[in-house]
């Protein structure tokens, strides 16, 4: 396979797998949602930053005696129900944030399975993605607690996974206490 240097080498409307993702070598970020490119903002800003840094913090803290594992991005979450080769993995995303709960799911290339909870900061430019694609991407493969950052509006949406699909649990604003429901578990 040979090796691809820059992103317009690319078919943008082709089917790419995680065997062919390996081999790019290009400064751009990407996703695969099911074999399709997906951009990725190339430098998230300085507020997407401090946000990201604040609720890491939180975050570890709070699971700090627990045995759970927190990444940030850029780190390859391949979503798979099954262990499987890389040229059958056609969805590969690299979520601001994802607490995985199960360390077999950690391999030296990332996380293979759903994470137990993402969070994505978004921005007007990657909203309508993280409310409706990126959403029904975690939710089909499993990912049991996802939250959508909303700067813009200071808003923390919260999804719990019950029976397969995500539930609305509510909006949470800047002054306000969330706990995410993986550590009532």
């Amino acid at each position: 396979m040979p090796t691809i240097t820059h992103i317009s080498q690319l078919d943008p409307k082709g089917n790419h797998t995680y065997a062919d993702y390996l081999t790019w070598q290009f400064d751009e970020r990407v996703e695969l949602i099911k074999g399709k490119l997906s951009m990725l903002s190339s430098m998230p800003g300085e507020r997407h930053q401090r946000i990201l840094t604040e609720l890491g913090v939180r975050i570890g803290y709070h699971f700090k005696k627990q045995s759970s594992y927190t990444y940030f991005a850029p780190f390859d979450v391949r979503l798979v129900k099954n262990k499987t080769s890389d040229d059958q993995i056609v969805k590969v995303v690299q979520p601001d944030i994802c607490v995985i709960c199960n360390k077999d799911k950690i391999d030296a290339r990332g996380c293979i399975g759903a994470p137990d909870w993402i969070i994505e900061i978004s921005s007007p430019s990657t909203a309508k993605k993280d409310l409706n694609e990126k959403y029904n991407l975690y939710e089909e493969n499993g990912v049991r607690e996802y939250w959508v950052v909303l700067p813009e509006a200071n808003v923390i949406n919260q999804y719990v996974l019950q029976d397969g699909v995500y539930v609305y649990i509510d909006a949470y604003f800047k002054a306000q206490t969330i706990i995410p429901s993986i550590s009532r578990i």
